[in-house]
């Protein structure tokens, strides 16, 4: 008795961690991206709209075991993060890329 409930949690453990697995999404950055980076411990002003996410950073350097280098572009120094901490940036648009359309005045 005792040792099918221990293979049945066996079997419970190795098909919560395949569910779990297949929903971790995988990050893959590249020298030279802009990230932001997470600061967790950033807790002087507290705030609930108050953003965590600091940057942008540059990819400098990214090792086998996920660690990450970036580079500030402020004070361009590089320091070594857990790449869990990043995320991808996105930059806004330029003025220079915007397209106005002339619209036509309907005739009533």
């Amino acid at each position: 008795m005792r040792n099918e409930a221990y293979e049945n949690s066996v079997f419970y453990k190795m098909k919560t961690k395949a569910f779990h697995d297949a929903r971790i999404s995988r990050k893959n950055f590249v020298v030279g991206q802009k990230v932001l980076f997470y600061h967790s411990k950033l807790k002087l002003f507290p705030g609930k709209l108050r953003s965590r996410w600091l940057g942008p950073f540059v990819i400098t350097k990214i090792f086998a075991h996920g660690a990450v280098d970036i580079q500030s572009l402020e004070t361009n120094k590089t320091f070594k993060v857990n790449g869990h901490q990043l995320k991808e940036y996105h930059e806004g648009f330029q003025k220079d890329h915007i397209e106005t359309v002339a619209l036509k005045n309907p005739n009533l």
